[in-house]
């Protein structure tokens, strides 16, 4: 799909209806390239105008938040969903893949975009008899 480039200044009606057409998809559930295709606006060009316009970069921030959130809700849904059953009336195993599969790529897509809220926790602990840390010095050096 190609999109127009859109060269307006900052703070103009068509650019910041565009934006809010590029943020509205992202708080639809788009990544902010498909939000950006949608709108009809090249995302180098919307990136720019991140660039340019705090305001604009703060309801991007916002948005993002949003599609995190949405993201979070869709691993629940899928995770929470039945699975449908084959004509024969047992269990769709490909159908079972599918939804572990959407999950883990979600989860796995959560824990880059937000690492702080879901990312892996990582625990650094050393052996008692084998410290991380084996000695910590403090050397004062005076001049002069």
């Amino acid at each position: 799909m190609t999109t127009k480039t859109h060269k307006t200044k900052p703070g103009s009606p068509d650019r910041r209806k565009l934006a809010d057409m590029v943020l509205a998809g992202m708080r639809g559930g788009l990544s902010a390239l498909k939000a950006c295709e949608a709108a009809g606006v090249h995302q180098s060009t919307f990136n720019t105008w991140l660039n340019d316009d705090a305001d604009l970069a703060v309801d991007y921030a916002r948005a993002r938040e949003y599609l995190i959130e949405r993201m979070a809700q869709e691993v629940l849904d899928l995770s929470d969903s039945d699975v449908g059953l084959q004509p024969d009336g047992k269990k769709d195993w490909a159908a079972v893949q599918k939804h572990k599969l959407q999950v883990d790529t979600r989860k796995w897509l959560l824990s880059k975009l937000a690492p702080k809220k879901y990312g892996e926790k990582l625990e650094v602990s050393g052996d008692p008899d084998n410290p991380l840390v084996q000695r910590i010095e403090r050397v004062i050096v005076k001049n002069g």
